[in-house]
């Protein structure tokens, strides 16, 4: 189980998940990039990535 850094709540990654893949808080909304370390997860905060409308 890993803690969402927002809110204390637990996240559960699904058991196929993979490093890079982004997951969210069911509590808050927060969304998160999975990073592997060894055989567990961790997570970081995911990049907002914004539209640019062509610019």
């Amino acid at each position: 189980m890993l803690k969402c850094l927002e809110c204390d709540a637990e996240i559960k990654p699904p058991f196929d998940s993979i490093e890079g893949e982004i997951i969210t808080c069911s509590d808050c909304g927060a969304s998160y990039e999975l990073l592997q370390s060894g055989d567990k997860f961790d997570i970081k905060p995911a990049q907002d990535v914004g539209e640019d409308w062509g610019e």
